[in-house]
């Protein structure tokens, strides 16, 4: 019976989802978007990029997977930096109320900006390309792992605390032994949330500034007029993120059964 189960919601069920969507999609080229290729159509035109996933017969004609790491390299970098700044961001947004009453209006009307607005920034800033897509990732990635964080150290029983003034640990002890333990938990949670929004952003920075990556591809094919491989471009987008989504996920669960 848990064989059966099993079967009916990693197999079967996903199947007949991806089946519905295959049709759904078949009409829809047939009927109301001419423009739209067949399912068919978009393999055709998208095989080399599939079975040649590395290959390099250009700088913007590349495997799909070659593409998809420049792209994930680039991801790395800016969600290192937006890591390296919102953490340390939170705790203080967390701990100080003077930091807080200061400065959260500020980061709450900077937090939705596009990054569509945030690239031409960097490029004043940095006046090359790549520090200012870098910018731009850390930038946008960054807020969920601050908010995240702040209320992970907001929700830090008082008890902890007074434990620790009561063995007088210094703050550093306090840091590392009290406050980064018991916030990892909503920290993680901002982890997560920030890689999703990097890997996001990475498709908008690449089509600013042309350089290789699945989202450069995308839209030189898009100017290119060559549909078939615009949906290579987004399924490969959105199969990365649900991969990177589920990595996190089980690194996740597995920390908090650590913790517990």
């Amino acid at each position: 019976m848990n064989e059966w189960k099993f079967r009916l919601d990693w197999l079967i069920m996903p199947i007949i989802g991806i089946g519905v969507f295959l049709v759904l999609w078949s009409v829809s080229s047939s009927t109301w978007a001419s423009k739209l290729p067949f399912p068919g159509q978009t393999w055709e035109s998208s095989r080399p990029y599939v079975v040649e996933p590395f290959a390099k017969r250009g700088e913007q004609d590349q495997g799909i997977l070659r593409f998809t790491w420049y792209s994930l390299v680039l991801v790395a970098k800016g969600y290192t930096i937006g890591l390296l700044l919102g953490v340390p961001l939170g705790f203080i947004l967390g701990r100080s109320r003077f930091f807080t009453k200061t400065f959260d209006p500020i980061f709450q009307i900077m937090r939705p900006v596009s990054p569509l607005a945030w690239y031409p920034l960097g490029l004043v800033l940095f006046q090359k390309s790549e520090p200012a897509a870098l910018f731009t990732i850390a930038v946008c990635a960054m807020w969920p792992t601050v908010l995240n964080t702040a209320t992970g150290v907001r929700n830090i029983p008082q008890d902890y605390l007074n434990v620790a003034r009561v063995l007088n640990l210094s703050r550093t002890r306090t840091l590392f032994s009290v406050l980064l333990p018991a916030a990892l938990p909503n920290m993680f949670t901002g982890f997560r949330l920030s890689l999703g929004t990097a890997w996001l952003v990475i498709v908008a920075v690449e089509m600013l500034t042309g350089i290789p990556g699945v989202g450069g591809f995308l839209w030189q094919e898009y100017n290119s007029l060559i549909y078939e491989h615009i949906i290579l471009c987004i399924i490969t987008i959105g199969v990365v993120g649900f991969i990177l989504d589920r990595l996190m996920s089980v690194v996740e669960t597995n920390l908090h059964r650590a913790i517990a």
